[in-house]
């Protein structure tokens, strides 16, 4: 596993700005329901899982959640989850005010202190064994370099009984379309990368998530799949799909397993 450099960091921020992911004022406090500008439909399939991860997770809890939301970008789940009276941690390797932590000081303008902000990577976390209720990984496992390793930090820092999370990272049902979408992702490099291509494209991430990975990264886990209800035209993916005959694309659904 090789730590991930400067260069990348600032290049992937840049890379996401042009992308439309640099939000604040009253769009940024809006997330995850954001419903305008270019990226509003992914949007609103990250609010369905959100709600899912509301429903599953919060709702059920009889008191204060310690929550780390690992690879918290901006800190917006951080944010919602604080002010219904949580105490979330928000993780991330980056610090840049596009989508990293930097954006995250917007929300402790307004509120100092609501939630905490620490750099580091979720495949070494910075904290003490069993300190969390509940460890999220947010829009970020599929970008753990080692997975064993990621899972393993999650597991050591979540008390025993407390929930592991996954929320938003791409499934397959099977090894062989995950590949087919690293491939096209590596063959359309360049035209959607740019001159960054080859940087944003050289760390070996996972990229994607099947049931039998998570098994055999930690088979004392045992993974229970929320199936959630997304907008119509996600749902239609694979039918469409294959009537065009192009790959199978991935589900984000919510992923809880118990920490034994």
């Amino acid at each position: 596993m090789t730590p991930l450099s400067t260069q990348f960091c600032n290049g992937y921020a840049s890379h996401r700005a042009k992308e439309g992911y640099g939000l604040s004022g009253a769009a940024l406090r809006a997330l995850p329901y954001h419903q305008t500008g270019p990226l509003a439909r992914q949007w609103k399939v990250r609010a369905k899982s959100f709600d899912a991860f509301v429903w599953h997770v919060l709702k059920p809890a009889t008191g204060p959640l310690a929550l780390l939301d690992l690879g918290a970008g901006n800190g917006w789940l951080s944010h919602r989850v604080a002010r219904m009276g949580h105490r979330p941690v928000a993780l991330d390797v980056r610090e840049d005010y596009i989508d990293g932590l930097g954006a995250a000081r917007q929300f402790l303008a307004d509120t100092p202190g609501l939630f905490e902000c620490v750099t580091a990577s979720f495949e070494a976390i910075p904290f003490e064994s069993g300190r969390f209720d509940v460890t999220l990984f947010n829009a970020s496992l599929h970008y753990a370099q080692d997975l064993e390793r990621a899972l393993s930090e999650a597991m050591r820092v979540t008390r025993r009984g407390g929930l592991l999370v996954i929320m938003d990272s791409p499934f397959y049902a099977r090894h062989a379309d995950g590949q087919a979408m690293v491939a096209e992702k590596k063959a359309n490099g360049a035209p959607r990368f740019g001159a960054q291509a080859e940087l944003l494209l050289a760390p070996d991430f996972i990229e994607y998530l099947t049931p039998t990975r998570l098994h055999d990264a930690a088979p004392s886990l045992r993974w229970t799949r929320h199936r959630v209800r997304y907008p119509f035209w996600y749902e239609m993916r694979p039918f469409l799909a294959l009537i065009k005959r192009k790959r199978v694309p991935s589900r984000f659904d919510l992923w809880t397993a118990r920490v034994p």
